[in-house]
């Protein structure tokens, strides 16, 4: 079977977040499912040279986008068996950004150029999928165009196509004259039944309508986004298609994260008491006393979404405790500018980064004894998944993939690999918190819970294989899924 994974960015190429994580490690697991999986994505200007170098041209298109006419080349690249196509364009990709910056109808612009330049040099390649399977709403448009533009093109009759929605908050939602303008469709597509969306035009909506099958990153999240408080005013519609929606969760990329081999860390695992050297170096890093005390650790970003209001409000209360924070993030003025005062305040208490960095993240899951993850919503979540990885007891609130990736420890029966709370309340994060602590203090609690931890598979393996299954199972449909 032929999958072609359709996306706005992947690594090692670009990145925003973590949708560029799954389509970078996601096809690699489903080669070793024996799927032939390939990826297209933009060749954005950031694209570090070391790879263009190595792109090789294969076709050039004209591709029309209303009175527009555009020239789509095209550029490809293999590594490690997986073929990458790059939709090159220096009108929309040579920016100095991948989103964001232009005004809502440039971006509307860029990324509907990009799902129909999809569609329309697949014929020149020697390489024609059965499955689309596209990522959040830059290229949901290809659902659309593939049951209305090129609907009556025999090359496309049997091709089939997945969304998978890694955040529903981000939808695409744009002036209504994008519909004539740029997407070429009449008025009949402008009712709430079809792309209309409070007087805008929601290419989200596009997909989840004309896409075949739904996927999102967890199956809580899938259920809650069919939600008014989750479901960002596509609950409704949601609902509607809840018969093509499921969860599959995301896993994680061992090549990347495997403690037994991390260059970025003070000392790997299979060392003895790896965890507490790797505790001392960031504890000298950030000019904390080293001290054998548990460490709490958030490595995220600074938004209302990961819970930090919560933290904020019961930080002080917390450091009353023997105990070590350590925070590295960038995200909201507000937060940054709290968090480093109450850092400075406390400095042999609690330290603060207020900037990413990816090898200081690595030093920080090895080093610490459990990760906060307060979300007020969370689809999957990638850094319990990490922690469990590199043996980091998560502390999450029950929502999304975290619900579904963390059981809370159960004194009465041993099982359960982190802490949880169910609602999203600072004091019932507190005293979860103070719960796992007490738990750190008891030698054989704490040696259990290692123990389940370290029986976790957060690899990509169980997922690849209900992708395969979910493509195997849409691909025998006989009819396209159109609304």
């Amino acid at each position: 079977m032929k999958i072609l994974f359709v996306a706005s960015e992947c690594v090692p190429f670009s990145k925003t977040g973590g949708l560029a994580d799954v389509i970078g490690s996601l096809p690699v697991s489903l080669q070793e499912q024996g799927l032939d999986v390939r990826v297209i994505v933009p060749k954005y200007k950031s694209i570090p040279d070391y790879w263009k170098e190595q792109m090789k041209e294969k076709v050039a298109v004209d591709v029309s986008l209303g009175w527009r006419n555009q020239y789509c080349g095209v550029e490809e690249l293999e590594i490690d068996g997986v073929h990458y196509y790059f939709i090159d364009n220096e009108f929309y990709f040579g920016r100095d950004y991948i989103y964001g910056q232009g005004n809502d109808y440039d971006e509307a612009e860029r990324f509907a150029f990009f799902s129909k330049a999809v569609l329309e040099i697949l014929p020149e390649l020697d390489f024609q999928p059965d499955m689309l399977h596209t990522h959040d709403w830059q290229t949901a448009l290809t659902s659309l165009y593939l049951r209305t533009y090129y609907a009556d093109n025999p090359y496309y009759q049997n091709m089939k196509t997945i969304l998978t929605i890694h955040n529903l908050k981000y939808q695409g939602i744009f002036p209504a004259d994008v519909l004539g303008d740029l997407l070429e469709l009449d008025e009949a597509y402008f009712t709430s039944e079809q792309l209309e969306f409070y007087g805008q035009v929601n290419f989200m909506k596009a997909g989840l309508l004309y896409a075949d099958y739904l996927t999102t990153v967890s199956d809580t999240y899938a259920q809650e986004i069919q939600q008014p408080e989750y479901g960002e005013g596509l609950d409704g519609v949601l609902q509607h298609c809840s018969s093509k929606l499921i969860g599959i969760p995301n896993g994680i990329d061992y090549r990347a994260y495997n403690p037994y081999q991390d260059e970025h860390l003070h000392t790997k695992r299979g060392v003895y008491d790896w965890k507490s050297e790797n505790k001392r170096a960031v504890q000298e890093r950030f000019g904390l006393p080293k001290l054998e005390v548990p460490m709490l650790a958030m490595v995220t970003r600074l938004v209302e979404q990961k819970g930090i209001d919560l933290l904020t409000h019961v930080i002080e209360d917390l450091l009353e405790e023997d105990i070590q924070v350590v925070i590295v993030g960038e995200g909201e003025e507000y937060y940054e500018q709290v968090l480093g005062d109450i850092a400075a305040y406390f400095p042999e208490k609690m330290a603060f980064q207020p900037s990413f960095d990816e090898a200081l993240s690595h030093q920080i899951y090895a080093a610490a004894d459990l990760l906060l993850m307060p979300s007020k919503y969370e689809p999957c979540g990638v850094s319990q998944l990490i922690a469990l990885q590199y043996e980091t007891v998560p502390v999450v609130r029950e929502t999304g993939g975290l619900k579904d990736t963390i059981q809370s420890y159960d004194e009465r029966t041993g099982d359960g690999n982190g802490f949880s709370f169910e609602h999203y309340n600072a004091d019932d994060m507190l005293h979860t918190i103070r719960r796992a602590l007490a738990c750190y203090e008891d030698p054989f609690v704490w040696w259990r819970i290692n123990q389940n931890i370290r029986k976790c598979d957060v690899s990509w393996t169980q997922s690849s294989l209900r992708y395969k299954a979910l493509y195997e199972r849409v691909c025998e449909v006989s009819e396209a899924v159109v609304l």
